[in-house]
């Protein structure tokens, strides 16, 4: 038996490791950086903000810990494992965290993490910093499936998927633990072609 689908080249083992992580433009203005320490004070107000403490189960709660926290996002860039950057505006605050954790070069899949803090939630910056990430895992990175996956009670994660273009494949039970109790999970994804 055979196929004319052509099979894509698997992601090379190496290739985060040795590039340096991307400064992203949103067309807000607002750009996708790296961490960098004097962001510890975003992720210490992310872990204090009840919303992020509720979908999240990743919070830092002092100065000391978001410190650790940004230099494990750089070992995890480096070990090819996620790909995190900061919300910011120019040459200034974090607002919040988006990018990509499980990821599997090999499989050439990955799935989002995002999370914004009050000051700039309901402006479309998730959706904005969603698709800019995703552009970059499929097109320079050369992913082939991203996953995004939220409760079902989160309908604001629902509509960030859905203008992000993310196509909505199903429900798993009882996936995830939050914060009141395991939360059934929609699950939605985006693959090669569609953008």
């Amino acid at each position: 038996m055979t196929s004319s689908a052509r099979i894509p080249a698997v992601v090379p083992t190496g290739r985060m490791a040795g590039m340096d992580q991307p400064v992203l433009g949103l067309p807000s203005g607002l750009e996708l950086r790296p961490w960098r320490l004097s962001d510890a004070d975003a992720l210490v107000a992310a872990g204090q903000d009840p919303a992020v403490r509720h979908w999240n189960r990743l919070f830092v709660e002092t100065p000391e810990e978001a410190c650790r926290r940004i230099e494990r996002m750089r070992e995890r860039w480096r070990a090819e494992a996620s790909a995190l950057w900061a919300i910011a505006r120019p040459a200034g605050r974090a607002v919040g965290l988006i990018g990509w954790g499980d990821i599997d070069l090999r499989g050439g899949s990955a799935e989002i993490l995002y999370w914004t803090l009050p000051s700039v939630r309901g402006a479309g910056v998730a959706t904005e910093a969603t698709r800019r990430v995703s552009e970059w895992a499929l097109n320079d990175l050369g992913l082939h499936r991203l996953r995004l996956c939220h409760s079902v009670a989160n309908p604001a994660s629902c509509r960030v998927a859905d203008k992000a273009g993310f196509s909505f494949e199903g429900t798993l039970r009882s996936a995830l633990l939050h914060a009141d109790g395991w939360h059934d999970e929609h699950l939605h994804a985006l693959v090669q072609g569609d953008i």
